[in-house]
């Protein structure tokens, strides 16, 4: 396991260096045309990349069992938080082809002098690090080029952006020199911060993991495997009592103990199980007359299985469910003729399928757009909750806490879409697909903003100064966040509370029967809305640019990228919310077609209802 996550932290490294260098360039670029075709390639690069984090994540756990006995042979051994270092450097990476994405081209004054000159020695330094992580140099090599050195050239910005379009200059230069950090902090070493437990603690842990290893989440798996298996045989013995037990082949095979999109699953099984039988057909009068050495057709056809596998129509399951139904075809004897056993073998495989279908919806009946659409509120309410903390003066590491929750929402909800694109609509109102991954999109750069803008916020209040101005300065620009953030909580507030809302004339019935009376006008300091003409968003980062240039001398030289950086996340951070505001719009028009949707309307009737 340690060797499978060294080789995928070495990748991941790689990967990072790759994707920088290519950043470098297109931020460096003379024309747009090579700024896009550098920022497509780090975009194509950017998948391995999550692939590699999912393989460490996997066999991480099991790494403790093959610590070393001996601190001097550990010493050399591999440290397991180098995936999570390695990880934080993709927020950095993020930030960075956000600012190339949102710019057509950055201003030619900024880029002159020492800035240009210093990026290539930033970038080198970082590769450095990277191998220095990954055990790629040895202890004794140390980097040429100086990291303070390096990012001296950041200290000579003196100029603050005066204009919107150069906010991406700068957020771009702060997401460096961010990387730039997280490279050179070292990573943390829990192995000898364990304390050692008692015996009475470790029955206790022990007493406790038993009895949660008997709880619903792990049973349900195993209730599921044995109902289907026990019916897949069961009906497929009444139907042939000879080949009743391939039933449940099917059944048995590539079966995952999370929830999967059923229908989705069982079709590619059952495709995968009549390709595989057909070529086994095939090879059976192909070889009829050589048996002794028929096994030579399944290496062509492991080969394309292999293919198969790692398709998106298909994917593990199908593969499976190929190479199985081949070698069956082919490795059989005394079964008649090959025709007949591959009727057979379909017509079991059919019936363990309707047997599992049945289970799953039995024990599973929540269809996957309920799960995504109860997902997408939580997600809401984690977005909340972690814009809330700007204006409880919440710490960094807190916030970027609760941006992680966020983020492990949204992977859910990741999820539940795609397995609700994949089940059929039947009589249910069908899936929109695009609207969900386009909130998943927004709601991913709002968790990354936030998270920016914690860095931002830490990074600023690590300056120390004495000019009265300049505190002043900070202190208004974090007002104007907390202002902002506050906001945005009241809006992701709202939004839940829609989400989870089963219709329009269902909520103006629950009005009447409840004799309750709403008023617009009670909401309108609770629930801003982006999107209107009345909110004064753009005004305060108007201000926000003009009062940074009241920052005395002395203090532009740090407070320059960190003050850049905040500016260019507000102004994100309100584009994104419009565009989430007129997808939840979207949705809940989706869902309503007969009904005028107004979400503040809408908002308001639902606090009255329930306040």
């Amino acid at each position: 396991m340690c060797r499978q996550v060294k080789q995928s932290c070495k990748e991941i490294g790689q990967n990072i260096s790759e994707r920088l260098k290519l950043y470098i360039k297109a931020f460096s670029a003379d024309d747009a045309t090579s700024a896009t075709t550098s920022i497509s390639q780090a975009r194509l690069l950017a998948p391995p990349s999550s692939k590699l984090y999912q393989t460490i994540k996997r066999y991480q756990p099991s790494m403790k069992w093959e610590r070393l006995p001996f601190k001097l042979c550990r010493s050399q051994h591999f440290n397991e938080n180098t995936g999570d270092k390695l990880q934080n450097m993709e927020i950095a990476l993020r930030g960075m082809e956000m600012a190339l994405t949102n710019t057509s081209s950055f201003p030619a004054t900024l880029l002159a002098g020492e800035v240009k000159d210093g990026l290539i020695k930033i970038q080198e330094g970082v590769t450095l690090t990277i191998k220095r992580i990954n055990n790629c140099l040895q202890p004794s090599v140390n980097p040429e080029s100086d990291p303070d050195n390096a990012s001296g050239c950041l200290q000579t910005l003196q100029e603050f952006p005066g204009k919107h379009q150069d906010l991406p200059f700068y957020f771009f230069l702060f997401c460096l020199k961010l990387l730039e950090n997280i490279s050179m902090a070292e990573p943390e070493n829990d192995e000898d911060k364990k304390p050692e437990s008692s015996l009475e603690e470790d029955k206790s842990w022990f007493s406790i993991n038993w009895r949660s290893a008997l709880g619903s989440k792990r049973m349900m798996p195993a209730i599921k495997l044995s109902l289907s298996l026990g019916l897949a045989v069961l009906f497929g013995s009444m139907y042939s009592k000879p080949n009743g037990y391939w039933s449940g082949l099917p059944v048995a095979i590539s079966f995952a103990a999370a929830r999967e999109a059923t229908f989705k699953v069982a079709n590619v099984k059952a495709q995968g199980t009549v390709i595989g039988t057909v070529y086994g057909v095939m090879g059976c009068f192909v070889f009829e007359r050589f048996l002794p050495i028929r096994f030579l057709s399944l290496l062509p056809w492991f080969v394309f299985s292999s293919f198969l596998g790692k398709s998106r129509m298909y994917g593990q399951a199908g593969a499976i469910s190929a190479a199985i139904g081949a070698v069956l075809i082919l490795g059989r004897k005394n079964f008649g003729p090959p025709s007949e056993f591959a009727i057979a073998r379909i017509v079991e495989t059919f019936i363990g399928l309707s047997c599992s279908i049945m289970i799953e919806l039995i024990l599973q009946p929540t269809r996957g757009s309920t799960l995504a659409k109860l997902t997408l509120s939580r997600s809401f309410h984690a977005l909340h909750e972690c814009a809330s903390l700007f204006g409880e003066k919440g710490g960094k590491a807190e916030i970027i806490r609760s941006q992680k929750k966020v983020k492990t929402h949204l992977i859910e909800l990741k999820k539940f879409t795609e397995e609700a694109q994949a089940e059929p609509s039947f009589w249910f109102l069908p899936f929109n697909c695009s609207c969900y991954d386009k909130l998943f999109r927004s709601l991913s750069e709002m968790a990354d903003l936030l998270q920016f803008s914690a860095h931002a916020i830490g990074f600023l209040g690590a300056q120390e100064t004495d000019r009265l101005q300049s505190k002043k300065v900070l202190i208004e620009a974090e007002e104007d966040l907390k202002n902002l953030t506050e906001s945005i909580a009241s809006v992701a507030k709202s939004f839940e509370e829609i989400i989870l809302l089963k219709s329009i004339n269902a909520l103006e019935n629950a009005l009447v029967e409840n004799n309750v009376s709403w008023d617009i006008e009670v909401g309108k300091t609770k629930n801003p809305s982006f999107s209107r003409a009345e909110n004064d968003t753009d005004k305060v980062l108007g201000s926000y640019l003009r009062r940074e240039g009241e920052v005395e001398e002395v203090d532009k030289s740090d407070a320059v990228l960190g003050l850049g950086a905040l500016g260019f996340c507000m102004e994100r951070m309100v584009k994104e919310m419009r565009e989430i505001e007129e997808r939840i719009k979207e949705l809940v028009q989706w869902e309503n077609p007969s009904s005028h949707v107004d979400l503040h309307e809408i908002s308001c009737k639902i606090r009255s209802l329930y306040k």
